[in-house]
């Protein structure tokens, strides 16, 4: 893109460059054909006549048109396409009469202003005008078209800001609550905590304004936030990346509250053994986020509380971001239900297999009440988009 005096000058569009082609080929082909058939040495004196017209033509669509015709009353757009017509027929003349002198020793009729000479040039320069007005209509349609895009792109974008500004706070006060909780155990481990997030708000405040960053960081943060966690919650949490995660770019902040779910709604000290297995898997079509944790809330209070803040702005996220390029699957399995069916189990195992295939892990997973969340990011497509001009 150039730009003058900070003001963006878009090129010119394709369709519209194939008009003017055609609006600066069609007449000189059209009238060598007819008077010049067998005179080919007479072609590049039409086509130049018609070439050196050309940028007026290109003018009247540009800037006449636009300015006076498009929302303005007609009849002073009428008076000067009168006043431009009647230019291009003394600029015709005056190339014509050129021509003519050049080569006085044989007269062509072609080039000597007789009626029907001055006729044929009159009906030429009211279609090239009509040529030239229809482009300025084509130029305009597509201009509001691009206009549209922009907006709506701009629309997208604040959105992104408006809804991470949200996700952000949200996270830094579940964060807050943990320091919290550690202050009043009076525990050794506060100042650790506090160095933490000190990194996380480093990433929130450097990272998080950019459209992507590389994927290594968004693991870094995750792993920040976990070890916050893990030093609050006695239990099993285990993160796990899988793939060649290197030169992969996601969207910032854009897994945590998927995890953070697992501690605010689903996680329960009240088990022996609570866990949390989390696996981050990166592959070249697609990123894969998989939370698992054990939980005693019925699968009906779970419902209800997923639709929290958190949740709410990553689904709305994950619909501007990935517009039907994402997969987001929550899975909840409970003892009581498997005992009543072993068609309910044996579904839970075959998707679970997909997530987990270790059957270590498997066997801890269906031998408690489990919540599973799953997000897949279908991110090769979204790399090959881009916007073209036509």
């Amino acid at each position: 893109m150039e730009y003058d005096n900070d003001k963006l000058i878009k090129p010119s569009y394709r369709i519209e460059l194939f008009y003017w082609g055609l609006l600066g080929l069609f007449n000189p082909i059209f009238n060598s054909l007819t008077h010049f058939l067998h005179e080919w040495k007479m072609w590049p004196l039409v086509f130049i006549v018609n070439l050196l017209v050309l940028p007026a033509y290109i003018a009247y669509s540009r800037l006449l048109v636009p300015r006076f015709f498009f929302g303005r009353p007609p009849l002073l757009f009428i008076l000067l396409s009168i006043v431009f017509f009647a230019v291009v027929q003394c600029i015709l003349w005056g190339l014509n009469s050129f021509i003519n002198y050049q080569l006085a020793s044989t007269e062509i009729p072609y080039f000597t202003y007789t009626t029907s000479t001055f006729i044929r040039e009159l009906l030429w320069t009211l279609f090239n005008m009509l040529l030239a007005i229809a482009i300025a209509f084509i130029k305009k349609a597509l201009d509001e078209k691009d206009l549209i895009v922009d907006l709506q792109k701009d629309n997208v974008h604040f959105k992104l800001k408006y809804l991470r500004a949200q996700m952000n706070p949200h996270f830094l006060f579940n964060t807050l609550n943990s320091i919290y909780s550690l202050s009043l155990q009076h525990s050794d481990k506060a100042p650790e905590v506090v160095l933490k997030l000190a990194d996380v708000m480093r990433y929130l405040i450097d990272d998080c304004n950019e459209p992507k960053i590389l994927l290594s960081k968004e693991i870094a943060f995750i792993e920040n936030y976990l070890e916050i966690e893990k030093i609050r919650h006695q239990a099993d949490i285990r993160f796990t990346v899988e793939g060649e995660t290197a030169g992969v770019m996601i969207e910032p902040f854009l897994f945590i509250s998927f995890i953070e779910n697992g501690f605010t709604h689903a996680f329960n000290n009240s088990f022996s053994n609570p866990f949390m297995y989390i696996t981050l898997k990166a592959e070249p079509a697609q990123v894969t986020l998989t939370v698992i944790n054990n939980t005693n809330i019925d699968l009906e209070t779970q419902a209800k509380r997923i639709d929290g803040i958190g949740i709410k702005n990553s689904k709305s996220l994950l619909e501007l971001l990935y517009p039907g390029a994402y997969d987001l699957q929550i899975i909840q399995t409970e003892q009581l239900e498997r005992k009543k069916s072993m068609i309910r189990l044996r579904n839970a195992r075959e998707r679970l297999k997909l997530l987990y295939p270790d059957s270590h892990t498997l066997d801890i997973i269906l031998g408690n009440n489990v919540f599973t969340v799953s997000l897949i990011l279908k991110t090769q497509p979204l790399d090959q988009m881009h916007h073209r001009r036509g």
